[in-house]
């Protein structure tokens, strides 16, 4: 099965999975908003199973590869290399980007939180990031203690990073848009996607913010 021609972070809707021990409706819930369109998967999991977060990784790099879409793995450099993962995403506690780039090679995706702070996603930037993301913009259920970042950090950032712009946070369909008004080049989203009763329809229209004509 050929791998997703990485070329560059594809932008749009960024699925972030839901932690779970039922890899078999996480598989469907993927695939669900795989054909409702989402660009990009991260696996996420922060659990200490090994041998569970090894299986889900595995059939999920599988499943998105039959969409052609890229699997990247949170947090977990090893497990990326191991199921051969299309890249990684870095927090600030995780791997450098420098040795994810040497382990992982030119061809896949390495990614990395910069929370609130420009200074973070230029020197991610500098050390060969292939996107930044920046959050939390709004209240997130998963992560409820997060600290705040504003609209002007994504308008402050878009003359200086030159890679995509993943904006995360408490991300729905209704404040979205102001999102990629103020430069956001892709929105990672759970809880408005996994939680949605038919997350196909939600990733679809989630999707089609993405492709609406620009306004005159």
């Amino acid at each position: 099965m050929p791998k997703f021609p990485v070329a560059k972070f594809p932008g749009g809707v960024y699925a972030i999975t839901p932690e779970t021990a039922d890899t078999e409706h996480l598989l469907m819930q993927v695939e669900a908003a795989l054909a409702g369109g989402v660009a990009a998967v991260q696996y996420r999991d922060k659990s200490d199973d090994v041998a569970r977060r090894h299986e889900q990784a595995s059939e999920l790099v599988a499943l998105c590869r039959q969409f052609n879409v890229p699997l990247i793995v949170n947090d977990d450099l090893r497990l990326a290399d191991l199921c051969d993962a299309d890249g990684v995403h870095l927090g600030r506690d995780d791997s450098n980007l420098r040795e994810a780039r040497i382990i992982l090679g030119r061809d896949k995706l390495v990614g990395a939180s910069c929370y609130q702070s420009l200074e973070l996603a230029l020197a991610a930037q500098a050390a060969g990031a292939d996107y930044v993301a920046f959050g939390s913009f709004f209240p997130s259920p998963t992560k409820p203690a997060a600290g705040r970042a504003s609209l002007d950090l994504l308008r402050n950032a878009t003359p200086l990073i030159h890679v995509p712009l993943v904006a995360i946070g408490g991300i729905t369909l209704a404040n979205a848009p102001q999102l990629l008004d103020a430069g956001a080049d892709s929105l990672a989203v759970l809880s408005a996607l996994f939680d949605a009763p038919d997350i196909r329809a939600s990733a679809h229209d989630l999707n089609q913010l993405f492709e609406a004509e620009p306004e005159e």
